[in-house]
């Protein structure tokens, strides 16, 4: 399975939910992270060889990819209109992470304008949700009325997560209680994917 994490904005947390599901993934079967951003984030995540699953550049990547059993792919920011219709065609799923910024949702919503045309599946997480602002709950019901497929899961506003990449961590082995909350909503999202690529092949 080859799932491919994008966004047409920065700071949405793209590469923090590539690294999640590839470490949930990982636990299912042999799992790839493919970095393909050029800040590379996920192989400057991976620098302390701590993570469960194998981090590889783009271009190291064609070489490796027979051997994983799922692919996971933290694409380039903001990408042209082209890398989304390959993407599209070379994916199982895509991902797009979306906080609950206006301007994030905005931007959502026009790269799913780019994606309908190219029948890809596709599916929308909402990063970064503090659910005692009314703006989390308002963003997930201008998801809702946008009739933009949304996962069940909701991914929380937590410190775990902006500080476990300079531990080289994900927050499941992050040293904060509060850490496991981000990793069990990664696994709900994981879970989800599981379920939609049953009823796609049933």
């Amino acid at each position: 399975m080859i799932i491919a994490i994008t966004a047409l904005k920065g700071g949405v947390g793209k590469t923090t939910t590539a690294v999640h599901l590839a470490a949930y993934f990982q636990t299912l079967a042999p799992t790839l992270l493919i970095d393909a951003d050029k800040n590379r984030s996920a192989l400057v995540w991976s620098k302390e060889d701590k993570l469960s699953f194998y981090v590889a550049s783009q271009a190291g990547a064609p070489g490796l990819i027979t051997k994983f059993t799922h692919i996971i792919i933290d694409t380039q920011a903001r990408p042209e209109p082209e890398e989304l219709e390959d993407l599209a065609a070379g994916s199982d799923m895509l991902i797009l992470p979306t906080t609950p910024n206006h301007l994030d949702l905005d931007t959502t919503v026009k790269a799913v304008e780019l994606l309908k045309p190219l029948n890809a599946n596709y599916k929308v997480l909402l990063t970064k949700v503090d659910s005692r602002t009314k703006n989390s709950r308002d963003a997930k019901k201008f998801l809702e009325e946008a009739r933009l497929p949304i996962f069940r899961a909701e991914i929380p506003l937590l410190v775990a997560f902006q500080r476990s990449p300079s531990l080289g961590v994900t927050v499941k082995d992050y040293p904060d209680r509060r850490a496991k909350i981000g990793w069990y909503r990664y696994q709900d999202v994981g879970k989800e994917i599981e379920q939609v690529m049953s009823q796609i092949s049933s």
